[in-house]
């Protein structure tokens, strides 16, 4: 290690020795009791002479919720001029200005109005732990970005508010609150969760027993992945020989299928405990000044979502994409080489036969596994 490195590195040491702990409530859908749980933990930490704040919470006006908030310091929210309205939002700015040990924050998956500091609550949250203060937040299991095909299949609806799964990897701890399908319904129906002239509409929609039951499995799915990969991280053990996985994904300029390959390779890296690359390969007909404007903005979204799900983006020009995914396997050590179904016009550009020997004798024989994603 050159002294520059070593220098760095030891910055990144200090860094994160000062950095703040961070941890999550996650449920599998509005009602379980994140907020009632967080202001208990507060009321707690408080009662031991903790500094406890609330930063942000919303509690929707659910009566045993608010009689929590009450006796609790509350940082006032500061105020935003959006279209003629005033708004709230979390004062970053003062929380860092006040320094509590611990803060509250709520509604993690929340996009700010416009004017805000940072323009989603999870990224005002990480700027909080950077200052070395202390945070616990909450989340529903359908606002997890890698996790959005799942949900739109589960409940036929597409969440617009996301948090990338890196969020969820700065957690020191993931907790799950967890309710039974009938004790959730129960609470519905007694208008816990919202008002009596919504509880048809909610029972008919997102909250039918089929969909709760779904989303129950996959938030204690997450939790137990998450739990499992911390105690991989932090539980040293012997040198056993094991492969370290790197994964890589193959997309294309398509607006969707990209997207749902870029997340199942995310979750993919997420369950062998390891990092992912996405690997675009321009051929010279899909060169800059020959695809459209709106193609391109496909891809640049693609992008993003890699990046934010802690993906590692390659590019690479080639007249033929096989060998530009060869060229990455070999260069960048990969053990999982995963592609989409093959397809019509990308199944005439990629996987003819002879390419698809080439690519396949290659992965056989540097003992890389060909993974492909539906």
């Amino acid at each position: 290690m050159d002294k520059e490195k070593s220098v760095q590195h030891f910055l990144d040491l200090i860094k994160q020795s000062r950095r703040g702990k961070f941890k999550i409530y996650i449920g599998m859908i509005a009602g379980v009791g994140k907020t009632y749980r967080m202001l208990q933990e507060a009321h707690q930490l408080l009662e031991s002479g903790v500094d406890v704040q609330i930063g942000y919470v919303e509690t929707h006006g659910r009566t045993d919720t608010d009689a929590q908030l009450k006796g609790l310091p509350v940082i006032p929210r500061r105020k935003i001029f959006y279209k003629g309205k005033e708004l709230e939002e979390m004062d970053v700015e003062a929380i860092i200005r006040i320094r509590p040990e611990i803060v509250i924050v709520d509604e993690l998956a929340h996009t700010n109005v416009e004017g805000s500091l940072n323009e989603k609550r999870w990224q005002d949250v990480l700027q909080l732990l950077d200052e070395g203060i202390n945070v616990i937040s909450a989340v529903n299991i359908q606002h997890i970005e890698a996790l959005n095909d799942e949900i739109q299949r589960i409940s036929g609806i597409e969440v617009k508010e996301r948090i990338p799964d890196s969020v969820l990897e700065e957690a020191d701890e993931v907790v799950n609150i967890d309710l039974t399908a009938e004790e959730l319904l129960a609470r519905l129906k007694a208008g816990k969760i919202y008002r009596s002239d919504k509880v048809e509409w909610a029972l008919s929609h997102f909250f039918n027993a089929d969909n709760i039951l779904q989303l129950r499995e996959l938030a204690l799915k997450e939790v137990a992945l998450r739990v499992a990969k911390k105690v991989e991280d932090e539980v040293v053990v012997g040198n056993v020989g094991v492969r370290h996985e790197k994964i890589l994904v193959c997309i294309s300029t398509n607006e969707k299928t990209p997207r749902k390959l870029i997340r199942k390779a995310a979750r993919l890296a997420i369950h062998h405990n390891t990092q992912f690359s996405v690997l675009y390969v321009q051929t010279p007909k899909e060169s800059a000044d020959r695809i459209p404007l709106a193609v391109q903005r496909h891809l640049l979204n693609h992008f993003k979502l890699a990046t934010e799900l802690g993906g590692e983006v390659i590019q690479l020009q080639k007249s033929n994409v096989i060998d530009g995914i060869i060229e990455t396997c070999a260069n960048n050590h990969i053990t999982k080489c995963c592609i989409g179904k093959p397809e019509l016009s990308f199944f005439s550009a990629i996987f003819s036969i002879m390419n698809y020997k080439k690519l396949v004798d290659f992965l056989s024989t540097s003992n890389i596994d060909l993974i492909i994603l539906a």
